[in-house]
Parts: C-alpha cells; structure tokens; sequence
C-alpha cells in the first residue's frame, strides 16, 4: 500500500520533468533557428550549408527531448 502511494507521489513530479523537457527544447530550437537566421543575413551565399545543420541539429534537439519525455512518463 505504501509502495502504491510512493509511485502516485511521484507523478506530478514526472509531469514536471517532461514539461521541462519540452520547455528546454523549445527554448534550444529557438536559438538555432535565431542564429540561422543571423548566419544567413550575414552570408547569404552559405544558405545551403546553413539550413542544413539547422535541421540537423534542431532534428537531435528533437530527439533528446523526446526521449527525456519518454523516460520521466515511464520512470517509477
């Protein structure tokens, strides 16, 4: 019985974590695409290269966020 109330405590604090989580994400795709942005206005020649590893890097922002999620909604 104990156990059970320890785990349901434990919730919200999981909800937290994944908020957080997108929160970070968010914030860290917002400042890739703002220095893309700033990159491409400065050299526009190197537009190709640019988008390319913002969307890289915005894909594994992604992804690391995404499996935060994932392991604080599974955790107990």
């Amino acid at each position: 019985m104990e156990e059970a109330n320890a785990v349901m405590s434990l919730v919200p604090l999981a909800g937290i974590g994944a908020g957080l989580a997108v929160i970070g994400a968010g914030i860290g795709i917002g400042k890739i695409g703002g220095s893309a942005m700033e990159a491409i206005a400065r050299q526009p020649e190197a537009y190709n290269k640019i988008q390319t590893a913002m969307l890289i890097a915005a894909a594994l922002v992604e992804g690391v966020a995404l499996f935060a999620v994932v392991v604080a909604l599974i955790s107990k």
